[in-house]
C-alpha cells in the first residue's frame, strides 16, 4: 500500500509477527488506530473481500486474522519506520454484500496491553515500591518484545514488609493502573521503535524531551493542518485535599498536596488557576507519603487547556506521534507554543493517510520564544 512516499506494512502472528501475506496486504481497505497517553490503543482493519478472492479462500480460514492473532501495522515515510500498533485482535466481522466490492471483513484489536487483561491474579511483592512492582509484572510479557520502563515515584513510598506488604488481586494491568493512579504516573505501551518491539511505560507523563516539527495554523499557504481549534475550561484542574487520622492520634490532620510542577514542567508562560477545592476521599489508613501522591495524582489527572486538529501527513511530511511534545504557530499569543500530544488516531485509505490529534497543557501562553523546528 503506497501513497506518493508512504509505504506501509502489515505484521501478522501469534507471538512472533511476521510479514502478511501479500493477498491479505492488497485486500486492506482502510485502518483506523487510536493511541492515547495512559490507556489501552485500539485499531480496526477493514479488508475487502469474495467469494472467489485469496483472501476468502485461504487467508481467512488458516486463523491469519482469528482473535488473540497478533498484527503490526506500521508506516515508512522518507526512510523513517514509525510503529503505529502492535496488539492482538478481539473481534471479527463479516459484512456480505450482493453488490461487488462492497463486502468487507472487519478485525479489532486493542494493543499488547489487552494481554495483561486477561487473567485474575494473586501475588505478594514483599518490600517492593511501587516502580519495581510495575516492573517485575511487565517483565513477564518479554516473549512479546515488550522492555518495562518504570520511573521511581517523586516521593519515596518503601513497603515495610513486617508491617505492609503490597499484594495484586486483580489482573496485571488493573494492578498497574491502580498503582499508576496512586503515585500521579501513567501506564501504557509504546509501539516501536522497530515491528515487534514496545516499551511499557510506567511513569509521570513525559513532558520533556525534543518537539516534533511544529504545527501550523492560519499563515496561508505555510499551514500543515487542515484544522485546529482550543479550549480553556477553567473548572478542569482542581486542588485535591484530604483529612487523615494515623494512630495512636485521635486528631483528624488537612493533608496538602504538593504542587504538579515538582512531577511534571508547565508547559504555558501563565499556568492557570485553581478554582475548585475537592475532598481527598479514601485514604484512611494509608503513609502520609500515599496521601500526598493521591493527592497530586488526582491533581495531574486533567489538563484546563486541550487543542483539537486534523491533518495530513504527506503534508506534514512526519508522523505525529502521541506521548510526546509538539509546538503550535499562527494560532494566536493565547494558544502558542509547546504542547503535550495525548492522543492521536490514525485514519489510513489506499491514497490518504490523516491524523486526528489531542493537545494539552496547564495554562495560556508560550513559555518559549520561538517554535521550533
Amino acid at each position: 500500500m503506497t501513497a506518493q512516499a508512504l509505504h506501509l506494512m502489515l505484521l501478522t502472528g501469534d507471538v512472533v509477527p511476521a510479514p502478511a501475506p501479500a493477498a491479505l496486504v492488497d485486500a486492506l481497505h482502510t485502518a483506523r488506530i487510536t493511541c492515547v497517553s495512559g490507556r489501552t490503543g485500539g485499531f480496526q482493519l477493514v479488508f475487502a473481500v469474495s467469494a472467489g478472492s485469496p483472501v476468502a479462500r485461504a487467508v481467512v480460514p488458516n486463523g491469519a486474522l482469528h482473535p488473540k492473532k497478533r498484527v503490526v501495522v506500521a508506516v515508512v515515510l522518507a526512510g523513517r519506520c514509525h510503529v503505529l500498533t502492535d496488539g492482538v485482535i478481539t473481534h471479527q466481522e463479516l459484512h456480505t454484500a450482493r453488490e461487488p466490492g462492497r463486502s468487507f471483513l472487519v478485525v479489532t484489536g486493542e494493543d499488547l496491553s489487552a494481554l495483561m487483561d486477561l487473567e485474575h491474579v494473586r501475588r505478594a511483592f514483599p518490600g517492593l515500591p511501587p516502580h519495581l512492582r510495575a516492573a517485575a509484572v511487565c517483565s513477564s510479557y518479554a516473549q512479546y518484545g515488550i522492555t518495562p520502563r518504570t520511573v521511581a515515584p517523586v516521593l519515596t513510598d518503601q513497603p515495610n514488609p513486617v508491617v505492609d506488604i503490597p499484594v495484586q488481586s486483580s489482573t496485571d494491568l488493573a494492578y498497574l493502573r491502580s498503582m499508576a493512579a496512586d503515585v500521579g504516573h501513567v501506564f501504557h505501551l509504546e509501539p516501536g521503535p522497530a515491528p515487534g518491539v514496545s516499551t511499557a511505560y510506567w511513569g509521570p507523563q513525559n513532558r520533556d524531551g525534543a518537539l516534533q516539527p511544529a504545527l501550523t495554523t492560519g499563515c496561508g499557504a505555510a499551514d500543515n493542518v487542515e484544522e485546529l481549534s482550543f479550549s480553556f475550561d477553567a473548572l478542569a484542574d482542581s486542588d485535591h485535599r484530604g483529612h487523615r487520622l494515623e494512630p495512636p492520634s485521635t486528631t483528624a490532620s488537612e493533608v496538602t498536596p504538593p504542587q504538579p510542577r515538582l512531577l511534571r514542567r508547565s508547559l504555558a508562560a501563565s499556568p492557570a488557576q485553581v478554582l475548585r477545592t475537592d475532598t481527598l476521599v479514601g485514604q484512611t489508613g494509608r503513609t502520609l507519603t500515599r496521601t500526598m501522591l493521591a493527592g497530586l495524582g488526582s491533581r495531574l489527572a486533567t489538563d484546563p487547556v486541550s487543542g483539537h486538529g486534523t491533518l495530513d501527513v504527506l503534508r506534514y511530511g512526519h508522523v505525529l506521534s502521541a506521548h510526546g511534545l509538539v509546538g503550535v504557530r499562527g494560532a494566536g499569543q493565547a494558544y502558542d507554543g509547546r504542547y503535550f500530544v495525548s492522543g492521536v488516531t490514525h485514519d489510513l485509505t489506499r491514497d490518504t493517510f490523516r491524523q486526528h490529534f489531542t493537545l494539552v497543557r496547564d495554562g495560556l501562553g508560550a513559555d518559549i520564544g520561538t517554535v521550533t523546528p
